[in-house]
């Protein structure tokens, strides 16, 4: 069964995401870790963010400081999230990855799962992904590298951009708000049969999505 990140971690997302970006027409439900996942701590996250320690970036922000800046896009999403959309040359190194094990317990934990969440939005049932920081070495193994820490909604990526933090990596940036927030133009080079904005989403509410997308286009039409 999965647990909630705590109030003062959602607090401090919400107060650094940017709030004038569009919507997409429907919600997106944020994954949670599974049992047994430590979250990041909330105050080294506000700390970080707000000392400069870790950049904020906003989606509209994100082309100027790979161009310009020489930052590399991380995308730490879900392998399944990723095929829908993705930025074309990023990196990617998931930060959760689908828990296979199929002990009595755990088998328990993923129906429960399946009945709150996973029929509505798609998302499988997930454990912390172990090897995360050994896999972003790999793939970037200068710890001077720039690296600009993204997922669908942000909450995931600052959990990841703390850790990757903490294990030596100290130019990070993290996509404030996530993909979902990014503008149409915000990254041009993507992959994959989904717009980036909607990747997040899937199961039930994916077809709702679809409905709502039609229903708008028709409008535009008449």
């Amino acid at each position: 069964m999965a647990v909630q990140l705590q109030p003062s971690f959602l607090s401090i997302f919400n107060s650094l995401k940017h709030e004038n970006k569009p919507k997409p027409p429907f919600p997106t439900t944020q994954r949670r870790p599974t049992l047994g996942v430590k979250a990041a701590s909330s105050s080294n996250a506000r700390q970080l963010i707000q000392s400069g320690a870790i950049k904020a970036i906003q989606p509209k922000d994100a082309a100027a400081a790979m161009d310009t800046e020489g930052f590399q896009l991380l995308d730490i999403r879900p392998v399944w999230e990723r095929q829908k959309a993705h930025v074309e040359g990023s990196l990617h190194v998931p930060l959760f990855i689908e828990d296979k094990d199929n002990g009595p317990i755990t088998l328990l934990k993923k129906w429960v799962h399946f009945g709150y969440i996973g029929l509505w939005t798609g998302q499988y049932f997930t454990t912390m992904n172990p090897d995360f920081l050994l896999q972003v070495e790999k793939a970037a193994p200068e710890k001077d590298s720039k690296l600009l820490v993204a997922c669908g909604e942000g909450l995931r990526s600052i959990m990841a951009a703390t850790k990757l933090y903490e294990g030596g990596y100290k130019n990070l940036g993290w996509l404030a708000g996530g993909f979902n927030r990014a503008g149409e133009d915000d990254f041009t080079a993507v992959q994959g049969t989904e717009k980036l904005q909607y990747a997040t989403i899937g199961g039930v509410s994916y077809y709702f999505l679809q409905l709502l997308i039609f229903i708008e286009t028709v409008g535009k039409s008449k």
